[in-house]
């Protein structure tokens, strides 16, 4: 948890500084599969809330016509890519392709025309096409959902700001399985990578109509 002692250090030494939010504007759903869906395999806290949050969100997206990638953790069947990232998390091993676990939850289906990424680290941009995607469409602003907010949104969000893009991570819509870790992270990329706004207050402040 952040203190307001610890707020006002970060402010007297000049982080947190509001970044333009213009458009052309994407929205990258990261690793809502039906694992992260299941606190008896990768999921708990609040990642279901924002599974549900997320819905309206893509539904606005959708309607505003805007490029729209989701991610998938997807390793190897014979395990050949293992990495650091599942030597950690052995059981990421299991997301394989056609496991039920590492596909998109339902109501989040990618439609024709929405990217849909594989990754086997945290990062949606390492090692993908996404930043090409993603310039290739003149994104500006990049509104990120997803889970874990400690984890692969905190990666994506800092490689997003790193490859020139602005980060809006919609705070409802981003879920962790422990709490302290999802307000910690949620804190330190307002600080230094992004702005983070509420789903409602987010769409109102782009100039779309919240329904």
């Amino acid at each position: 948890m952040v203190n307001n002692s610890d707020s006002a250090v970060y402010a007297a030494q000049g982080f947190g500084a509001e970044i333009q939010l213009k458009a052309p504007f994407g929205l990258l759903i990261v690793d809502l599969v039906n694992g992260f869906a299941d606190p008896a395999v990768f999921g708990g806290g609040n990642i279901r809330e924002a599974i549900d949050n997320t819905v309206p969100l893509l539904a606005a997206a959708r309607q505003a016509g805007w490029p729209i990638a989701h991610t998938r953790i997807v390793y190897a069947d014979d395990g050949s890519d293992h990495n650091v990232f599942s030597a950690k998390i052995p059981s990421m091993l299991t997301l394989t392709e056609q496991a039920p676990a590492s596909q998109i939850v339902p109501e989040l289906t990618p439609r024709q025309g929405e990217l849909v990424v594989r990754k086997n680290v945290a990062s949606a941009f390492f090692g993908t096409s996404l930043a090409a995607w993603l310039t290739h469409r003149g994104v500006h602003t990049l509104l990120v959902a997803g889970a874990v907010t400690s984890g692969c949104i905190r990666a994506s969000v800092v490689d997003a700001s790193q490859l020139g893009f602005v980060p809006l991570v919609i705070e409802d819509c981003v879920g962790d399985r422990a709490q302290d870790p999802h307000l910690a992270n949620l804190f330190d990329m307002q600080q230094k990578y992004a702005t983070v706004m509420k789903r409602d207050q987010a769409l109102t402040a782009l100039g779309i109509e919240v329904r």
